[in-house]
């Protein structure tokens, strides 16, 4: 029957479904990115999902190609002078990873050795490209084994980080419903009306249809990708740069991809991307390099948040809000905008809160995982690996 299309996207639905329930229910204590990652790995050993299910759905090919789009769409999210204020947000991510780096390298080499400890940075610093790059430089050197490490930390850092930032976060959610109840929230409701209102828009309202609205942020997607490919930068600083600078100018209008009505359906397809990217992992992964995977995690995760608490502090922010942006290492995107959509909707008791929230805590934490993941990991792994 899971050969059936229908049944086996009804099946991958469903683990999304139970996620968004426990989330629900548990106030965003247990993230649905967490749910959909540990059941995956449940169903896929048990032999209740095949591999190939993505495939089997059809879907694999298409939600492929939706990273840049959604990163396009990001970039329509935060207004350019908002951007511009994030600087902190950024040397806090770079704080908690370079704390996170020296501990690992002083601490984790004597017992596993100075290969292992590389290996695992970074992927534990980032996420799917320094993981190309580790496990690349592995084969190359004929350390095919290792890899599992890399694969081991990427698969389940996101157990982790997501319940530890999703902690922090609402506290911080929690604290700023009480500064909006004592201050009134309608003047954040109407001061976000106003900055969405002064967007310039070069496109007529009457031409903002949901069609060509997609045609936009794809537009941008396959600009991102072939400039990436020209330039051998990242295609996803193109997409967010083109995001950022299209909204600016008013190519873009603020969230592209919600206006379109499309953003619910490319974001549960993109989650089928992340969960898919852990199909190698085996049981018995785990108990050949579970100790090293461990005690890499468990000191770098120790780095993140000194490093996390202390910038922090130095920069006079929250440290419930720092330190979730330098946990953005361990999950990136999707998951620091699912943590973000969840926190705000399980604590915000209106739709004015909820939003009130959610505007608080996206931006750092958006621009932290680009930071960690995008840039910061791929330059870490490159260098570490390059002196194995």
């Amino acid at each position: 029957m899971i050969d059936e299309p229908i049944v086996a996207a009804m099946l991958i639905f469903a683990l999304f479904a139970l996620g968004e329930f426990l989330s629900v229910v548990s106030r965003a204590r247990i993230p649905m990115l967490f749910v959909v990652m540990f059941g995956y790995l449940l169903l896929l050993w048990t032999g209740v999902f095949p591999p190939d299910i993505a495939d089997k759905a059809n879907i694999s090919a298409f939600a492929s190609i939706l990273p840049a789009v959604l990163i396009v769409h990001m970039g329509t999210l935060i207004p350019f002078k908002q951007l511009k204020e994030q600087y902190k947000a950024v040397l806090i991510a770079l704080s908690g990873i370079l704390v996170a780096v020296v501990l690992v390298i002083l601490l984790v080499t004597p017992f596993v050795g100075y290969t292992s400890s590389v290996v695992g940075l970074g992927p534990l610093t980032g996420g799917i490209i320094a993981f190309v790059i580790t496990s690349e430089r592995l084969q190359e050197l004929g350390l095919v084994s290792l890899i599992t490490i890399p694969a081991l930390i990427l698969g389940i850092q996101n157990f982790v980080g997501m319940p530890l930032a999703a902690f922090f976060l609402r506290k911080l959610g929690v604290s700023v419903q009480k500064e909006l109840r004592e201050t009134g929230y309608q003047t954040v409701a109407a001061t976000k009306e106003k900055q969405e209102k002064s967007r310039k828009s070069l496109l007529p309202e009457k031409y903002q249809t949901q069609v060509i609205l997609l045609f936009q942020v794809f537009l941008g997607a396959a600009i991102a990708v072939v400039l990436g490919s020209l330039t051998g930068i990242n295609y996803s600083l193109w997409a967010l740069a083109l995001g950022i600078i299209g909204t600016y100018f008013g190519f873009y209008q603020g969230s592209m991809m919600e206006k379109a009505n499309s953003f619910g359906i490319t974001m549960a397809l993109l989650i089928v991307v992340v969960m898919s990217s852990m199909n190698s992992i085996t049981p018995s992964m785990f108990t050949d390099y579970l100790p090293e995977v461990l005690l890499i995690m468990v000191v770098g995760i120790i780095g993140i948040l000194i490093g996390g608490y202390f910038s922090s502090k130095l920069f006079k922010w929250n440290p419930n809000k720092g330190i979730p942006v330098a946990l953005t290492a361990l999950f990136g995107f999707p998951g620091d905008y699912i943590i973000c959509e969840e926190v705000s909707r399980s604590i915000g008791k209106d739709e004015k809160e909820r939003k009130a929230i959610f505007n608080e805590i996206l931006t750092p934490m958006l621009v932290g995982g680009f930071t960690t993941v995008t840039i910061a990991s791929i330059v870490i792994a490159s260098i570490l690996v390059g002196t194995l």
